[in-house]
């Protein structure tokens, strides 16, 4: 598996995460926290592993510098809601239009990621380093885990 494939498992995860939280009822506090916590977790331990093997090597060309800058700052603003997002009781109404905001922005950004960055990475990456790169994702997740 290379890392394109990695990347794109965890991004249906965390897709259905959202659509099962998205399910709940407003009673349904136990397992909207449960499950905010699972997609809490996914986001940020892909975030960061993305951020220490996979951007950096973009970020050292032309075609994708800019576009890895702008999904580690997109990781940024998804940092923030998941920290509003764990701060809000989960049966009130802003905290379901706050989670539409972040699934919005998450959606936006895995959209961005899979079918531009993916691309120059393809020009960049041979498949071995793509393979390598998968193994180092999954190293460093366990290290932030």
């Amino acid at each position: 598996m290379d890392i394109y494939e990695t990347l794109h498992q965890e991004h249906e995860q965390v897709a259905k995460l959202f659509k099962e939280i998205e399910e709940t009822s407003s009673g349904a506090i136990k397992t909207r926290e449960r499950l905010f916590g699972q997609l809490k977790t996914a986001l940020e331990l892909h975030s960061r592993a993305e951020e220490k093997v996979f951007y950096p090597i973009l970020k050292e060309y032309d075609a994708s510098h800019f576009q890895a800058l702008e999904a580690a700052e997109e990781h940024h603003m998804v940092d923030l809601l998941l920290k509003e997002l764990a701060s809000l009781s989960k049966d009130k109404e802003e905290w379901l239009a706050k989670l539409c905001v972040l699934k919005e922005s998450v959606l936006h950004h895995v959209d961005e990621e899979e079918n531009e960055l993916f691309p120059k990475a393809h020009e960049i990456l041979d498949d071995a380093q793509a393979e390598q790169l998968a193994v180092d994702f999954e190293e460093q997740k366990k290290k932030f885990h």
